[in-house]
Parts: C-alpha cells; sequence; structure tokens
C-alpha cells in the first residue's frame, strides 16, 4: 500500500455565512495570465466540489526560481515543478492570553467562528514550466494550465493521486470539471493525463 502525504485527509468545505472567495496573484512576466478567467474556473470548481459558504483559497502564478525554492523548501525536489498546492482547512478560533489576562475587565465577546472564513489553501502554479510540459502533457499550453489549477484545487480538497485507484479517481475528477467548465464539452483527442517525467 502505497504512503499517503502525512496530515493529508479531506477537509472542511464549508465556511460560514457568506460565498467562496478566489484570491488572484500574477508574480511572473513569462506568460500573460487572464486572472479573472482562471478565477472563474477555480470557483466553478470549488462549487462543483461542494464547497459553500464563507471560504478563502489563493492562486499564484509564479516564475520558475521561485517555483524551484518552494519545490525544494516543501517538497525536498530542487527544480520548477508546475504545481503545488498548500491545504490549510483551519480557522484561526482561539485566544491567547496576553499581558492583561488577569486584570479585571469586561469579559469579551465570544468568538463566532462562523463569521471567519474557512481557509482551504494555496495553489501555486508556474506558467513556463506549463508552457514547456504542455506538448506532452495536456496538449496545449491553455489546456495545461486548466488543468494543473483544476489538479492543485483538487489536492486542496484532499485528493490524492499516491496509488492506481486515487490516481484514476482523480483523473477522472479532474476530466469531469474541465469538461463542464472549461471545454464546455468532452476532452479534446489530444488531452492527456500522461505524468510528466522527473528530468532532475
Amino acid at each position: 500500500m502505497a504512503e499517503s502525504r502525512p496530515g493529508v485527509s479531506k477537509p472542511r468545505r464549508v465556511g460560514g455565512d457568506g460565498e467562496p472567495e478566489v484570491f488572484m496573484a500574477d508574480e511572473q512576466q513569462d506568460l500573460e495570465i487572464d486572472l479573472a478567467r482562471w478565477q472563474n474556473l477555480a470557483l466553478d470548481v470549488l462549487r462543483a466540489e461542494g464547497v459553500k459558504g464563507l471560504t478563502e483559497m489563493t492562486v499564484m502564478f509564479i516564475d520558475a526560481s521561485t517555483m524551484t525554492e518552494l519545490n525544494s523548501q516543501y517538497m525536498g525536489k530542487a527544480y520548477a515543478t508546475d504545481v503545488l498546492s498548500f491545504p490549510l482547512d483551519a480557522v484561526e478560533a482561539t485566544r491567547t492570553p496576553g499581558p492583561g489576562a488577569m486584570s479585571k475587565s469586561p469579559e469579551p465577546a465570544p468568538l463566532d467562528i462562523s463569521e471567519l472564513p474557512l481557509l482551504l489553501g494555496d495553489v501555486v502554479i508556474c506558467p513556463s514550466v506549463a508552457v514547456a510540459q504542455a506538448p506532452r502533457h495536456a496538449g496545449t499550453i491553455d489546456d495545461e494550465l486548466a488543468l494543473l489549477l483544476v489538479h492543485g484545487i483538487l489536492h486542496v480538497l484532499g485528493n490524492d493521486h499516491d496509488n492506481p485507484e486515487s490516481e484514476a479517481a482523480m483523473h477522472a475528477l479532474e476530466r469531469k470539471h474541465l469538461e463542464a467548465f472549461h471545454w464546455g464539452h468532452t476532452a479534446p483527442e489530444n488531452f492527456r493525463h500522461i505524468q510528466e517525467i522527473e528530468e532532475k
């Protein structure tokens, strides 16, 4: 049985009162990125996966040197990868006593965590790697970026591909979401889920 990533479980998907939000950032100059378009795809996938209420996720597009640093720091691999996901599933719902903890003052109002957003996590994509691997992976740069975004979101939501069954299930989810929200029809013939070959 393959080992799963430590600490990864299916996170909560329902936040407090509000709507899911996806914050976007483009911190690279290798490829022009339509942030609004990818934000819409991310929101569609989150909703289809049952994410509701006040939830937050961040999607960042970064350059290869920054991705190399992150991949080295968090995955122990010193090269730029295509996508990394950082699930959070956390709400800061505690109050730590400060210096005035012993003083006599009015009791603070209880913290209502339903008013705080559920933090889903971050998806980090490297467009320069996407451009390089698109011909041997998803087919086109556009499809590659869409696949990486959906793949990263599914990881944030607790999905993995650490054994043949979970890999097949994740591929099926990716295809389902891409067909529904990216292409609007069945996958093109040249689309494939071939895993990239680790070159380094």
